[in-house]
């Protein structure tokens, strides 16, 4: 009974993930994408050096979230196991191609990340310690004046990211062992036989997101910006290894990545259908690992300290780019260089370890469970920092002490969950409550781009008369009050 449920409800979810990818939001993203890369000029390239300096520019209240802590807690989200095993199930299942579509939505990506963020900035909220936060919820409530498709997005996201996408890392993880010997062993539950370091794996990534938590979300900034650079440095200096090793297959690679980008199959998916199209692969995975439009970013972005809106913009520009081109670049290259060919069978973390194995033996598999720990973990913490801010929009206030610890339980017993789930039904659902949020996120900053347009232009011409950009509401005609910018 249970077994035919399940299945029911994986292939229900899988319709769905299909439909709204291959009809909707492949159209969306991309409109979207140019429509702002063309009114801005392009400001994903021609400020993407600027996007760099102000990173490193330090906030002027020293328990303020600074720009690059909120860079680090945006890159914890982005950043994770999608960058592994997601890359590699776009190249197993959709082939070279979709390495080529995953950085075309990167960088057209670029542009609508720094909308959002901008967005995000200009209308944040000032806290009662005099800090700040905010997202798409309250950018939809200010300028749209609707708070009920504000808590709409709300509830969206914080299924999305407690469910959907912890559910996702979870299981991730726990995969990248499925290769071991010891996996093979099980325990019976309730009449039921499960596989014991699903279990026990996942119990104790319970336990260790549960005492990170379960302090403020604060602690939570504090360890993602410790975590995450060492985590994306690592992975990219294995990758750089393994290109060298290997350097005589790249010229190889980096010609079928182009030439399987726009053959048949790889946009109408062959036999198969359009779901295991290069296109759809690449978009899907390309989409959830950098989010770029999904409405996630802002809500760290409006957390940061900064003279403009626009200088946190930039930042969340360039974490895009962090993501995408820089990390699951590396994985592609990781995969593909090594002359493992894609096939189905090996999706997942499986495809990863196999490759790694060519060139460093036994001890690749390793190092990419490693890894996976690192990029679930803070992801794990990333994710739920976004949530945490959206439940205090939905209740109206800054919850009490009592409820968020519940909901803090309650996300802790979903990341175990996600651990006994199954490769099909997971990746579905975290792909359709993704795309929810972009349905409702992408016409919204489609509505309100103008006003960051606005903004943008200020900062340039601010940079042009030689100041540090410093912005006010009135200078760009915004009539919305502001908490800080009036």
């Amino acid at each position: 009974m249970f077994d035919a449920l399940y299945a029911g409800f994986a292939g229900l979810i899988a319709n769905i993930s299909n439909f709204m990818y291959s009809y909707l939001l492949i159209i969306l993203l991309l409109a979207a994408g140019i429509y702002f890369t063309c009114r801005s000029k392009f400001v994903q390239l021609r400020l993407l050096g600027e996007s760099i300096r102000v990173v490193s520019e330090k906030s002027d209240d020293e328990h303020a979230v600074s720009a690059f802590e909120a860079l680090m807690v945006s890159t914890a989200s982005r950043v994770g196991t999608g960058n592994i095993v997601g890359v590699a199930n776009a190249i197993a299942i959709g082939g070279y191609g979709s390495v080529f579509w995953m950085w075309l939505i990167a960088l057209v990506g670029g542009a609508t990340a720094f909308v959002e963020s901008t967005l995000a900035q200009i209308y944040k909220k000032r806290d009662e310690q005099g800090g700040s936060y905010g997202g798409p919820s309250y950018y939809i409530q200010a300028a749209l004046k609707s708070r009920f498709l504000g808590v709409v997005f709300a509830v969206a996201l914080v299924a999305t990211y407690a469910g959907g996408f912890n559910m996702l890392a979870s299981f991730n993880l726990i995969d990248s062992m499925s290769n071991y010997s010891f996996y093979a062993h099980t325990v019976t539950l309730m009449g039921r036989q499960f596989a014991l370091v699903p279990v026990l794996g996942g119990a104790l990534l319970a336990i260790l997101v549960g005492i990170c938590i379960m302090g403020s979300g604060k602690r939570i900034v504090k360890v993602t910006g410790v975590l995450v650079p060492v985590m994306g440095v690592l992975y990219i200096i294995m990758a750089v290894i393994v290109m060298v090793l290997n350097i005589g297959m790249l010229p190889q690679v980096l010609q079928r990545i182009f030439s399987a980008a726009f053959d048949v199959k790889a946009i109408f998916g062959g036999a198969a259908g359009f779901g295991s199209s290069a296109v759809m692969q690449g978009i899907k995975r390309g989409l959830y690992s950098n989010e770029a439009g999904v409405g996630s970013a802002p809500n760290a972005a409006a957390a940061a300290n900064v003279s403009h809106p626009v200088k946190q913009g930039l930042v969340q520009m360039l974490s895009v780019f962090i993501d995408t081109i820089l990390v699951c670049t590396a994985t592609a290259m990781m995969c593909l260089c090594t002359g493992i060919i894609p096939s189905e069978e090996l999706k997942g973390a499986p495809f990863v370890q196999s490759s790694l194995s060519t060139t460093f033996g036994p001890v690749g598999p390793y190092f990419i469970t490693f890894a996976l720990l690192l990029f679930a973990f803070t992801t794990l913490l990333g994710n739920l920092f976004y949530c945490e801010g959206c439940l205090n929009y939905i209740a109206g206030h800054t919850l009490e002490k009592g409820p968020m610890n519940l909901f803090r339980v309650i996300a802790c017993l979903v990341v175990f969950l996600g651990a006994q789930m199954k490769f099909g039904l997971v990746w579905d659902l975290a792909d359709v409550l993704m795309g929810v949020m972009a349905l409702i996120n992408l016409p919204v900053i489609l509505i309100l781009g103008g006003t960051a347009m606005r903004a943008l232009n200020d900062y340039l011409a601010q940079k042009k008369a030689g100041k540090d950009p410093a912005f006010k509401a009135a200078s760009i005609g915004l009539k919305e009050k502001t908490d800080f910018w009036n």
